[in-house]
């Protein structure tokens, strides 16, 4: 820390009964009312340094002036230091406290015009030349305007320590021959003496941390400066506002679902205009800032309801760069009181939109001709987020990031599928946002369907068609196929599919076909084809367990709600599905031929 002493005479202000005085062969003829303190003082001194101080004292042959100062902007301490300076009594100045003096020098007028080499003279000097030119001593300097912010803005003390520190960062923003922290130093005294320091390496964020303790105001005004020079790596400032998240906004949670409290008001009203500040402040090249980084923010907006545009900004943010994000970062809280669900699904879905916008046609396309008309899209829509646009089109999704994505969607049902009020439609938006290509295999979509059957027993036979609709059999594993044949949570069209595909996949590798579960024979068993063909399959046993959120959740066995059953006790759909045609039927003597020439042997 850098400090400066002005004046050589020792301090000889003492107290007697709440009143502060000088040490002095001449009577005081000045009393100066500060603050509800009381000083009694000289006025030669003191008027000779200070126009303010004359201007009051018209009365000069008064012997106890009495002079009031009921708007002086500082400290008791500040004022006391101007006094002491009048007096030529030592005074040490540091980055702590040239600020607050120099708002009480400026108050009393201690000008050139007053008198040549005055305090306010002396106050610019050092700090231009020894204040400014530090790092940690600009860092300090600047969040003591924060005391007052008036006059430090009408001085332009506060727009030049911001010019200070980003001429820093924008020097060498990779590397800096600076310490983390002045403090960590001994003291420098810009009086001549300096003491030996050792620098130690930092890393390329050193300046991060440092600006991380500033209030939001400050913070923002020196990161637009920074940003503005366009010297530091967007990875950089993406790196700064996650760290200074970090130190501002680590325990919102405890705001969700908070009532209406005055004081707890405030607190929302502060994190939320900090939070809406940060998000200002994102760079606008995708990776800048992490995707996990920008769904925490995303979850904080959510908890403190922050304005939709700031939503928005996130949500295409993230989707820009979808695949690098994991299922937990995509649980983001429901804090919404119209809703019961747990996690706010509506924010993914749009999410999911966003990243499937990608590498589409931007909206500046060539109009397209219909008959004797030109079809043009509205101005207006032209006009939006054509930053973000620009973005998409320079970065479209690849056929990687969607495989990825895929994974990660399969991931995040299986986590939401349990939930009791999650809407069939949402579950399936979100399933079928991906392309069909993306999903290499069906396992993750399988159980992730399998838990919502189970944590939904009260789906309709259309419901549970629909939900099934997506799944492709011939993607399912011969474990998930297992499962799948004994699962009577599924509709028996579903179950018939995997195991044909099943078949046909076990006759072309020579494998050996398990036989049809019970459930499936006694709907099949007037019917003596099938019969007599389901009689060759021998059961072996399935593990019926799957792993959902790191729990085992067995499965319960469900009667089908199917279609009407007769008076033979057959379903009117299973007749129509198993009295087979004669090319499917073709196909499965085929397909069981092998098992029907066992059977016969037996016989």
């Amino acid at each position: 820390m850098k400090f400066m002493k002005l004046g050589s005479r020792p301090d000889t202000f003492f107290t007697t009964e709440a009143v502060r005085s000088v040490s002095s062969e001449i009577l005081s003829d000045l009393i100066v009312q500060v603050k509800g303190s009381r000083y009694l003082l000289h006025k030669f001194p003191l008027l000779s340094k200070c126009l303010r101080l004359q201007r009051l004292c018209v009365d000069k042959t008064s012997q106890h002036q009495i002079v009031q100062l009921p708007d002086f902007p500082c400290g008791i301490e500040d004022f006391e230091l101007c006094a002491k300076f009048c007096y030529g009594i030592t005074i040490t100045l540091s980055a702590h406290n040239i600020v607050s003096v120099r708002c009480a020098a400026e108050y009393l007028q201690m000008t050139e015009d007053v008198e040549k080499g005055n305090l306010i003279c002396k106050l610019q000097v050092f700090l231009n030349s020894c204040v400014l030119s530090g790092w940690r001593d600009s860092i300090v300097t600047l969040q003591s305007t924060k005391a007052f912010p008036l006059w430090s803005e009408d001085l332009g003390i506060t727009s030049t320590c911001i010019e200070a520190i980003a001429s820093k960062v924008l020097a060498h923003p990779l590397k800096m021959n600076l310490s983390h922290s002045y403090s960590r130093r001994d003291d420098i005294s810009c009086n001549g003496s300096q003491s030996l320091r050792h620098n130690k390496p930092l890393s390329k964020d050193w300046w991060a941390d440092d600006l991380a303790e500033l209030s939001i105001d400050l913070y923002w005004r020196t990161m637009i400066a920074i940003k503005s020079g366009v010297k530091v790596p967007a990875g950089l400032i993406g790196d700064a506002l996650r760290i200074y998240a970090s130190r501002w906004l680590p325990h919102i949670s405890k705001y969700a679902n908070l009532e209406s409290k005055h004081s707890d008001s405030d607190s929302i009203g502060k994190y939320r205009l900090l939070l809406e500040s940060i998000i200002s402040l994102l760079p606008t090249e995708r990776g800048a800032a992490s995707c996990s980084f920008l769904l925490k923010l995303l979850k904080a907006a959510n908890i403190l309801k922050a304005s939709s545009s700031s939503k928005m900004e996130l949500v295409t943010r993230v989707g820009l760069q979808l695949e690098d994000a994991t299922v937990g970062d995509l649980l983001i809280p429901c804090v919404s009181k119209t809703s019961d669900t747990i996690y706010d699904v509506d924010i993914v879905m749009t999410i999911l939109e966003q990243f499937m916008l990608q590498g589409q046609s931007p909206p500046t396309s060539p109009p397209r001709m219909k008959g004797d008309f030109v079809r043009r899209r509205s101005r207006s829509a032209e006009n939006i987020d054509l930053e973000f646009q620009e973005s998409r089109r320079s970065s479209s999704a690849s056929h990687s990031s969607k495989l990825k994505v895929a994974k990660l969607v399969d991931g995040y049902l299986q986590e939401i599928a349990s939930e009791e009020k999650l809407p069939l439609s949402n579950f399936i938006f979100i399933a079928e946002a991906i392309p069909k290509f993306a999903r290499l295999d069906h396992d993750d979509l399988y159980r992730a369907i399998d838990i919502y059957l189970k944590g939904h027993p009260g789906l309709n036979k259309n419901e549970r068609k629909r939900l099934c609709r997506m799944l492709d059999c011939k993607k399912l594993s011969m474990e998930v196929c297992m499962h799948a044949a004994q699962n009577e949570l599924l509709p028996l069209r579903v179950v018939v599919q995997v195991l044909f595909f099943e078949q046909a996949r076990a006759t072309m590798s020579g494998g050996h076909i398990t036989e049809l579960p019970s459930h499936i024979k006694a709907l099949l068993a007037n019917h003596d084809d099938i019969s007599k063909t389901s009689a060759s399959f021998k059961m072996t046993p399935a593990d019926d367990q799957w792993s959902a959120s790191g729990k085992l959740s067995t499965l319960k066995n469900e009667d089908l709600d199917e279609n009407y059953v007769d008076g033979n006790g057959t379903s009117s759909r299973i007749k129509a599905s198993c009295i087979f045609p004669s090319r499917p039927k073709r196909m499965f003597s085929k397909l069981w031929s092998s098992n029907r020439s066992v059977a016969s042997e037996k016989n």
